[in-house]
């Protein structure tokens, strides 16, 4: 599905990350302090991987939760607790991390220490033959409610940090501590943790589309025979108005492929077959003068010229004024999400700025897809009961491991309006999947 794009949160992490390193960096050099910098700048930058790790692990946790309240399967509330667990594990390690000592987080630490061990022993009953009862699934309801406050809250510190209100460094040095070698303490900017919520559950119990997908052999380079560099030129040409580019590198791997370079244009040829692998462009995107579904429009065309044609738009981010697109391959009206391109369109004029064609060359073939053992409309009466099916479509899903899943998806609403894609087996009706849709103005994603 969707696993090869940057949400939007992570990449405004990414940004807030940068700008608290360079104001670290100013604050450390006008200080000044000799030999002690760079001692002081390693301290400084733990505390910001620190806090993004916990801020990660807490939203996978709210992500997860969100999936075990939907959830009718025992094997998809096992491999939840599986994930909670260990990113409850990784965020209370990187909470320990941070110079907060003052601070009563002892709620954070309690739902940190909870999260997993209730999920775990839940998806044990299951397994054991029990089922969720009404009261279970109200507590993973009141622990998914108190998750999304902790993540916020967090957003919010890393806001902070981001822009420059406040930083480890002030407070480092301001503590004037670092010579006794007791750690500084900037409980001031985290107060937003304590968090206290009387609607915390008391738990009684006994007692954590993908990359992967990229590791397979591609398939529609097999048994293709190899261009040399003068007709991977030709094929370069055609997306750079005719105008040679320059041989930038030969890449190796499992796509080796000739790359090329012209004016901050970058595309890359495969050897084998020579098929088109991907493209960058480099420009700055003014302001968006066309729609996003003239954008889907124009990167169906474009795809076309290269000779894809059987295909679906799915998910888009717009991000920098670019709209990128994902597309999966459809074969008689079942939708492959294997088969993966992403299309990069600028809303300024339209322009195809970037291509990502490398999912779609690794898994698109010709399936042979066995007749669905359930219809549709029994699979959209096995999703659980938290959840309002409003309809449903064959596609291929990736498994956990390197392998395909023939699915119906089944598309609900939830208790509070969530968009939920569940993922049932159209062979089984076993609960294979569980996706959250997050639709907003800055595009349609899952998590």
């Amino acid at each position: 599905m969707s696993d090869i794009r940057m949400s939007r949160r992570a990449f405004a992490r990414l940004v807030t990350f940068a700008l608290a390193a360079v104001l670290t960096l100013s604050a450390v050099a006008l200080m000044n302090h000799g030999r002690a910098v760079n001692a002081e700048r390693a301290v400084e930058n733990s505390y910001l991987h620190a806090v993004e790790e916990l801020s990660l692990g807490l939203d996978n946790i709210k992500n997860n939760l969100q999936k075990g309240m939907y959830t009718n399967s025992i094997s998809m509330l096992a491999d939840l607790s599986e994930k909670l667990s260990s990113d409850a594990a990784t965020a209370k390690s990187s909470l320990a991390r941070l110079p907060v000592d003052g601070l009563d987080l002892s709620d954070a630490y309690k739902f940190l220490s909870q999260v997993g061990n209730y999920s775990k022993s839940l998806a044990e009953k299951c397994a054991e033959g029990g089922g969720l009862s009404a009261d279970e699934r109200e507590n993973i309801a009141k622990l998914y409610a108190y998750s999304q406050t902790l993540s916020s809250n967090m957003w919010k510190i890393e806001q902070r940090i981001g822009s420059g209100e406040f930083t480890f460094a002030d407070s480092l040095y301001a503590s004037a501590k670092l010579d006794t070698g007791e750690p500084a303490k900037v409980t001031s900017g985290f107060n937003d943790l304590a968090v206290s919520d009387s609607s915390y559950p008391t738990l009684i119990y006994d007692g954590p589309y993908s990359d992967h997908i990229m590791e397979k052999e591609p398939l529609m380079l097999k048994n293709e025979k190899n261009i040399d560099r003068n007709e991977a030129l030709r094929l370069a040409k055609k997306l750079t108005g005719g105008v040679e580019p320059e041989l930038l590198t030969e890449e190796e791997g499992r796509m080796p492929s000739y790359v090329f370079g012209l004016d901050g244009r970058t595309i890359a040829i495969t050897k084998a077959g020579g098929l088109y692998s991907y493209m960058l462009a480099n420009r700055a995107v003014g302001k968006p003068e066309i729609t996003v579904t003239e954008a889907m429009t124009k990167a169906k065309e474009f795809l076309a010229v290269l000779g894809v044609r059987s295909i679906s738009d799915s998910y888009y981010e717009i991000r920098n004024g670019i709209c990128v697109i994902n597309f999966a391959a459809v074969q008689n009206g079942v939708t492959m999400y294997t088969d993966l391109i992403k299309v990069g369109v600028a809303l300024d004029n339209g322009d195809i700025l970037s291509f990502d064609m490398r999912g779609y060359l690794t898994n698109h073939t010709i399936r042979e897809l066995p007749p669905p053992k359930i219809s549709g409309e029994y699979a959209m009466t096995l999703v659980s009961g938290s959840l309002t099916p409003l309809s449903g479509r064959l596609c291929v899903i990736p498994s956990a491991g390197k392998n395909e899943i023939f699915c119906y998806e089944v598309r609900c609403t939830g208790m509070e309006g969530e968009n939920i894609l569940v993922y049932l087996n159209a062979e089984t009706g076993r609960e294979e999947q569980i996706l959250i849709l997050k639709i907003g103005s800055s595009g349609v994603l899952t998590v």
